[in-house]
């Protein structure tokens, strides 16, 4: 959540914390082009006004109505 939300704010101790939990360097970098991938194809659906479909959980308003608020990461900074 915090490489997608505050990306400047990602540092060593993050990377750090994700190898002491078994994440090896290869799968570091898998999960940062996978997360990188998804925020780059969300904000292009965005800027082009995609509708999500109906079975995307939150449903499109909810989501609309969080986007742009911190879900609370400066807590888990």
């Amino acid at each position: 959540m915090k490489l997608t939300l505050v990306p400047g704010r990602v540092g060593a101790a993050d990377l750090e914390a994700l190898r002491a939990a078994g994440f090896d360097d290869e799968a570091l970098t898998i999960a940062v082009q996978v997360i990188g991938y998804f925020n780059y194809i969300n904000r292009i659906a965005d800027g082009l006004g995609v509708d999500a479909e109906e079975w995307m959980r939150p449903g499109p308003e909810e989501w609309k109505a969080r986007k742009g608020n911190d879900y609370g990461l400066e807590s888990r900074a």
